[in-house]
């Protein structure tokens, strides 16, 4: 079972319905505790970083347990920023420092003028490396994008996109994952990302 946890910030309605589009059985944990059963997990996200305190202690511990049995995780927009050691957009709020590095907001690193801030829409992908996330995706395949921080590229990054200035679309670091894009939106490649992420859960 694949534990998609809700702390109020994540578009769950849609991540459920690609998760089972592709024959993911998932739940929504109500408590910590539950993570125990979890063969999987991902963190959702839309919207403000400071939306992230609500993964408290008792949260943290339980999926830094989970991977230490290394159940894959895997952090969708904020999700994956929340991976981070934290973001210039809530700088009083920890992330979870599985990554090194801060998310900063796009106009930070010089965006020119005539790209607009949030970044909505679709872009390309390019990948640094293979990985098993990306497998069977073409370079310079299309995902959805919608965000306003990004996070840095990094020995973890396992796919970039140039907005302006280029950032860290997503990561894969051992059991570690996540995507700055939206796969619950990004049509077909968007769910073939979702089935590789799947490929790496342990069934029973």
């Amino acid at each position: 079972m694949i534990a998609v946890v809700d702390y109020g910030a994540g578009n769950l309605t849609s991540v459920r319905k690609a998760l089972g589009a592709i024959g993911a059985a998932i739940w929504t944990p109500a408590e910590p505790a539950e993570l125990e059963r979890a063969a999987g997990i991902i963190v959702p996200g839309v919207g403000h970083f400071s939306s992230t305190a609500r993964l408290d202690d008792p949260w943290r511990r339980g999926i830094r347990g989970a991977l230490g049995r290394s159940v894959p995780l895997l952090g969708i927009c904020v999700g994956l920023q929340w991976l981070f050691d934290g973001s210039t957009e809530a700088p009083d709020v920890a992330g979870l420092g599985l990554l090194p590095g801060t998310c900063a907001h796009l106009g930070v690193r010089d965006l020119p003028g005539t790209r607009k801030v949030p970044h909505v829409g679709w872009n390309s992908l390019s990948f640094p490396r293979s990985t098993q996330l990306f497998a069977g995706i073409r370079e310079g395949a299309q995902v959805y994008f919608t965000h306003s921080f990004a996070a840095p590229v990094g020995n973890a990054t396992a796919a970039t996109t140039t907005y302006g200035v280029t950032f860290a679309a997503a990561v894969e670091d051992g059991p570690v994952s996540g995507v700055q894009f939206h796969p619950e939106k990004s049509g077909d490649v968007g769910l073939r990302i979702l089935r590789n992420w799947l490929l790496t859960v342990s069934r029973p």
